[in-house]
């Protein structure tokens, strides 16, 4: 992943296809920037194969390490502050279920081809250190709400 990306307006993509198209031979990538949407990512199927390949061999091999034998999972939680600085933040006992969280769900995702559940369990995993690294904010989340606020207003009838 260490090659950049080529980047084009996606109206050079439609104005100039075959020269726009062409940059393709150059870069493994071509990032289309968009006006009026997300931007895209435009590679080969060949390229894409290739890195859902890399992925999944990847996976398979971290799976099989984890649950391989006991002290293999101890290696996966030594080098997750090294992958993942954030775990710094997370008490012990929420590393491990991390880990072990990770490695199952990269498992169930690789085995469906789709690694939308993985960028989520990240995310939430790094939100959660997020409120471990601010006293303040732990405080405020952790502190007993004993007192009832009443209904909860209907987010569409703010304006």
């Amino acid at each position: 992943m260490g090659t950049e990306s080529a980047a084009v307006n996606f109206s050079e993509l439609v104005n100039k296809n075959k020269q726009t198209l062409a940059r393709l031979q150059d870069s493994p990538r071509l990032l289309l920037h968009r006006r009026d949407g997300e931007d895209l990512v435009l590679t080969t199927a060949a390229r894409a194969e290739q890195d859902q390949t890399v992925v999944s061999a990847a996976t398979r091999m971290l799976v099989a390490m984890a649950r391989r034998e006991p002290g293999s999972m101890e290696l996966l939680l030594d080098i997750l502050p090294d992958a993942f600085p954030w775990v710094r933040f997370l008490p012990e006992p929420d590393v491990h279920a991390f880990a072990v969280e990770l490695v199952d769900t990269m498992r169930a995702a690789d085995s469906v081809g789709n690694s939308a559940s993985v960028a989520q369990l990240l995310i939430a995993w790094q939100h959660t250190a997020e409120v471990y690294s601010d006293p303040d904010l732990l405080a405020a989340l952790t502190r007993d709400h004993s007192e009832d606020y009443g209904p909860v207003p209907d987010p569409r009838d703010v304006a």
